[in-house]
């Protein structure tokens, strides 16, 4: 099969692509004929040594992916050659055959894309599980929710869930065509930042009260504004550091407004975390991938593919991601996939 291959830690447009032997589908894993995969910010760290979790090398990056069962590991039983599924793997995602466990595996929706469908374990997971577990966000009907870089491929999904969460959504991105993008998408306010400060924006908007729940995968600066603009007992969730820069939190805002500040940390439940707990937490998570999967069939949730790239244009497909170019999704397609997309 052909692979994107990282033998030293080095930078993502560094990296090769090379025949590999065939992965071999793990005890109680399976073998998947990979049609779409993402390509995301994380990966172009994991493959300099600076993610939290390092493969051993050599390895091939990637880790998700949606395509059709090709073979079984033994104690396989979820699953039955030809199914079509989307996986988290912990890598081996960006090639043309990927090995998967069945605990990190879905079935696909009827209906379903490949290249959608490699959103929904990530981008749309993340969101689903920070809006609606009640340790972290816990958005409720009648809450204002502010969502940063919403046009994103996790903005995107926290606007969509948020809506169907009952709550009104304040969003902001950063032109013209993505607030077309985000209104698409439902949210019911958009803010171009490079306009505008959003913040005085938001608190008209709310009244002055300040919004009830915050989704930052900003950072920076985004950050610290988005404190300003909590209402008393609001919670506000960094998911990620776009801007380049880890915001330093004002503890002081937090007590004065009664705050409360959450992460997360998607991988962890996934097995991605030097503690494996993909097995304890399946009881939370599969649940949350067939409601996201529903949601699909019903036209509630619609993932957005910015772009589609061969494996030869894995290079191109970072460049977008790094340059935050992206709305929605990057993915690299195979076999059927590419050839619907048009991808040479």
């Amino acid at each position: 099969m052909r692979a994107l291959y990282c033998q030293d830690w080095q930078p993502f447009n560094d990296l090769e692509i090379a025949d590999l032997p065939d992965p071999t589908p793990p005890e109680k894993g399976l073998r998947i004929r990979v049609l779409a995969a993402g390509v995301s910010f994380a990966q172009s760290l994991v493959v300099q040594g600076k993610y939290q979790r390092k493969p051993p090398l050599p390895f091939t990056p990637g880790s998700e992916v949606a395509g059709i069962v090709e073979a079984l590991g033994p104690g396989a039983t979820r699953f039955k050659v030809g199914d079509r599924v989307f996986s988290m793997v912990d890598w081996g995602g960006l090639a043309e055959k990927a090995a998967a466990l069945e605990v990190n595996t879905y079935p696909m929706p009827d209906g379903m894309e490949y290249a959608h469908a490699i959103s929904i374990t990530n981008s749309y997971g993340t969101s689903a599980a920070a809006l609606t577990w009640q340790h972290l966000l816990n958005v409720q009907a009648e809450d204002v929710l502010l969502v940063h870089g919403a046009a994103g491929g996790v903005g995107i999904a926290a606007v969509e869930i948020g809506k169907i969460l009952g709550a009104t959504v304040i969003a902001t991105v950063g032109s013209e065509e993505k607030m077309e993008i985000v209104r698409r998408h439902g949210a019911d306010h958009v803010i171009n930042y490079r306009e505008q400060d959003f913040r005085p924006v938001v608190m008209e908007l709310t009244g002055g009260k300040g919004v009830n729940a915050c989704y930052d995968p900003v950072g920076g600066s985004v950050f610290k504004e988005s404190l300003r603009c909590m209402a008393v007992e609001g919670r506000i969730m960094p998911v990620g550091f776009a801007s380049g820069t880890i915001p330093d939190i004002p503890a002081n805002i937090l007590l004065v407004k009664n705050i409360s500040v959450t992460g997360l940390n998607m991988g962890y439940y996934g097995g991605w975390s030097p503690h494996d707990a993909r097995y304890e937490s399946e009881g939370r998570l599969r649940p949350m991938m067939e409601q996201l999967g529903q949601w699909y069939a019903e036209g509630k949730i619609k993932p957005e593919l910015a772009a589609a790239y061969s494996l030869d244009q894995f290079r191109e497909a970072m460049d977008m991601v790094l340059g935050r170019k992206a709305i929605g999704r990057v993915a690299v397609v195979f076999g059927d996939e590419a050839k619907r997309l048009g991808v040479a």
